[in-house]
């Protein structure tokens, strides 16, 4: 690694195209970003090894804008959608695939391209189909171990986005909290979407200054509205900064809460990898990870001193919520804030200490439920 560079990734991906990815469903946890990083940068086509389908997910909305039209592999219209999208330059994801791999795609998955005139064609069955230089393929299996033939491991760049146990256990968590304090953890949800856009909205801000001052003309000491432009930038900038300090210092705050859960989440995930090697003694043993979520978030609720049952809520649902709107940063922060010194001593005496059992099996300080 040349001197200097610690972290590669800062040279393919910034901060401001993670947290789009963020907000687009990826888990935040590193594998996933390198996975992405190494999805969006590789020059043949991905083959995404995904059993917890978090990545296709995140693939779904990642390409929406171009279009993407998911097929299956031997469905009717497999080569009919294939066609159209390769004229058209839209994104194609094959999903569910198996260890075959129709023939009549080859061509396309190694891009054995050919030239007619001026036009780049590639061959599908009988029929030569002009090829759109914005065409991009996507290949999906849920099959965490894969045997494919070797052209198409050679032809293709294969990603594992099989969830890592740090992976899952920040999802655990935030499950967790989501049923324990669920203001605390849409508090969460908010810092983080602000969070995002203040990082995005610096990069556009870069990217504008850059753009005024490499295409000012003459002196641009005397353009008196570039000089205004990059004065109205630089406030712009340095208010976003200053929020974003204070955003990250409130998180840090709201983390510390929300890690006194932290050993419930390391526990269900350590419970779900052991769950999912039992499948080596015999293949009858096979959990999804959405199965166990369920069987988790029904264990919290049943669990002595659960004071409410709650509606049932996926790892989806949870990571959907980072795609919505941002509220108002101001109002954002005082509720975290709030909630962050309330939470102080509250949480970790609701999983350290014993507490008084009501006869409805419910425990809090007082001995009574909170009202719903």
């Amino acid at each position: 690694m040349s001197e200097g560079i610690s972290d590669p990734l800062s040279l393919l991906v910034d901060d401001a195209l993670v947290a789009s990815w963020v907000r687009q469903g990826l888990p935040s946890d590193p594998t996933s970003v390198q996975n992405g990083t190494i999805l969006t940068n590789s020059e043949r086509w991905p083959l995404m090894m995904d059993p917890q389908l978090q990545g296709v997910v995140w693939i779904k909305e990642h390409e929406s804008k171009n279009n993407l039209q998911v097929i299956r592999m031997g469905a009717d219209n497999m080569t009919t959608v294939m066609e159209r999208a390769l004229q058209a330059g839209h994104s194609v994801l094959i999903e569910n695939m198996g260890e075959s791999i129709d023939a009549v795609l080859n061509p396309v998955i190694t891009r054995s391209t050919f030239k007619k005139g001026r036009s780049i064609y590639v061959k599908i069955g009988d029929k030569d189909v002009e090829y759109n230089k914005h065409f991009k393929l996507f290949l999906h299996t849920k099959l965490s171990n894969p045997h494919y033939p070797p052209e198409i491991q050679a032809e293709t760049t294969l990603i594992n986005f099989t969830v890592t146990e740090q992976g899952l256990e920040d999802q655990l968590l935030a499950l967790v909290v989501n049923k324990e304090r669920p203001e605390l953890e849409e508090t969460k949800t908010q810092l983080i979407i602000q969070n995002s856009e203040f990082t995005i909205k610096l990069k556009q801000l870069e990217d504008e200054l850059l753009y005024k001052l490499s295409t000012a003309e003459g002196d641009i000491t005397e353009d008196v509205a570039l000089i205004e432009s990059l004065e109205e930038s630089k406030r712009v900038a340095t208010e976003i900064s200053e929020k974003v300090i204070e955003a990250r210092e409130t998180e840090t705050a709201i983390n510390d809460s929300r890690n006194k859960y932290r050993p419930v989440a390391e526990r269900g995930a350590m419970l779900f990898f052991l769950l999912n090697s039992l499948n080596k003694i015999h293949a009858f043993y096979q959990y999804s990870l959405n199965a166990f979520v369920t069987v988790f978030s029904r264990g919290i609720d049943q669990a002595p001193g659960s004071c409410r049952k709650q509606e049932q809520v996926t790892l989806r649902q949870l990571q959907k919520r980072l795609s919505g709107n941002a509220a108002d940063f101001e109002e954002v922060i005082k509720k975290a804030k709030r909630q962050s010194s309330n939470t102080s001593g509250g949480v970790g005496s609701r999983l350290g200490s014993r507490r008084t059992t009501t006869q409805s099996g419910c425990m809090t300080p007082s001995g009574q439920c909170p009202s719903s």
